[in-house]
């Protein structure tokens, strides 16, 4: 017997060893490996091919282009290397343990959900275009359980409507009980990511939507501190983010967003990088005179723990919704000047108990600022007694968004 050579009959003991042992994999059923990191929420890598941003481009030319009038402009990521760019943001900074679940809303040609599914993580994808869905249900079909393809529109989640919800369109507590994702109490750990890019001209009227349903722990927040990761427009992310006394930039909208949630900047990346549904494959960057729009940025928006401590509930957040946008509806307006057209004689009072010179101007105040000043309200008796909780209830319904 020649020397390393092995025994007659080992080499077939060897066979039936590794046979035995990727029995499992070959059979769909998984090792007991596999099973450990699926129950922790990490999936092993299936090993999908992603298309390259050409093969993609293809697609959407085929499924969907835009004509003159109708269908909403969409935009996508087709470029693989963004794709693993956005994924590696998405899972940036995840604690030990379970993962929770991710939904990733229009997906579209699905190189995203690809690469994410190729990362380990369980994804729930949300398409609101039909003809999207044979390719993704196909997808699902080759997996074991770590995609669900959904047919709806995140963007028309909770319509305000009466009878029956027409798809699209849908209610987020069938979203949910589709997902399998029960509602936790508001201090606990994130229940679900949420993935999207925020259409181009309802992106304001989006970021109002949500932020109401934040306040109010209703939609997709009734769920609990849902985690939002979003593409928005560098302007919007500028509003978002603003510091007292920027012009033009500190809105009310920033103000709301700063005390519901922790705001943090992902990534930025050039309108360029997208693929738009636009039967000219234009890139139809909007327009903007004073903020600076060069890129889409990943913001991800973590609701705060904390927000629910103190005077400030869901019964009441409407008021306090209003109070921000009455204060900053003319940013150059002192405080008191608004206080006393609530009828509120002792705001210069106020005003000095919460340490805020009497002075200063709506758009000077920090956002815990208004929190502190709402919350002083709220306890004040003469603030109850006045006409503002009736204008409240007549406005909220038709707010300007």
């Amino acid at each position: 017997m020649l020397a390393g050579r092995a025994p007659p009959g080992a080499a077939d003991c060897c066979r039936r060893f590794l046979a035995a042992g990727l029995r499992p994999l070959l059979c769909g059923l998984p090792p007991c490996w596999a099973t450990a990191r699926r129950a922790a929420g990490q999936w092993p890598s299936p090993g999908l091919r992603v298309p390259e941003a050409a093969e993609a481009e293809r697609l959407v030319q085929q499924v969907q282009q835009v004509p003159r009038t109708g269908v909403l402009l969409r935009r996508f990521i087709a470029c693989p290397q963004l794709a693993h760019t956005v994924q590696r943001c998405l899972q940036d900074g995840a604690c030990p343990g379970p993962q929770p679940l991710l939904l990733e809303c229009a997906p579209g040609p699905g190189i995203l959900t690809r690469t994410l599914l190729n990362a380990g993580v369980r994804v729930v994808a949300l398409e609101s275009n039909s003809a999207f869905l044979p390719n993704l249900q196909s997808l699902e079909n080759s997996l074991d359980g770590q995609l669900k393809v959904i047919y709806g529109d995140f963007f028309r989640l909770d319509p305000l409507v009466t009878g029956t919800v027409k798809p699209p369109a849908m209610c987020s507590d069938k979203l949910f009980e589709t997902m399998g994702v029960a509602a936790v109490p508001w201090r606990a750990d994130v229940p679900v990511k949420i993935f999207g890019i925020l259409p181009q001209k309802k992106e304001r009227n989006t970021l109002w939507r949500l932020l109401f349903a934040l306040y109010e722990c209703s939609s997709i927040y009734k769920y609990g501190r849902v985690e939002l990761n979003i593409f928005v427009s560098e302007k919007e992310y500028k509003v978002l983010t603003a510091k007292p006394g920027e012009a033009r930039a500190y809105q009310a909208l920033t103000v709301l967003w700063q005390v519901g949630c922790e705001i943090q900047l992902l990534h930025k990346e050039p309108w360029s990088s997208f693929l738009t549904n636009l039967k000219n494959g234009g890139l139809a960057v909007p327009k903007s005179t004073w903020l600076p729009n060069d890129h889409l940025c990943l913001v991800r928006l973590t609701p705060q723990q904390n927000l629910f401590t103190g005077g400030l509930k869901p019964t009441n957040s409407a008021t306090f919704i209003f109070m921000v946008k009455q204060c900053l509806a003319k940013p150059k307006s002192r405080l008191t000047d608004r206080l006393n057209s609530w009828s509120l004689d002792n705001g210069g009072k106020l005003l000095r108990e919460l340490e805020i010179p009497k002075n200063a101007e709506a758009r000077n105040l920090y956002p815990e600022d208004y929190r502190r000043l709402f919350e002083a309200l709220q306890n004040s008796s003469m603030f109850t007694e006045t006409w503002f909780h009736d204008e409240v209830l007549e406005s909220i319904s038709n707010i300007n968004l």
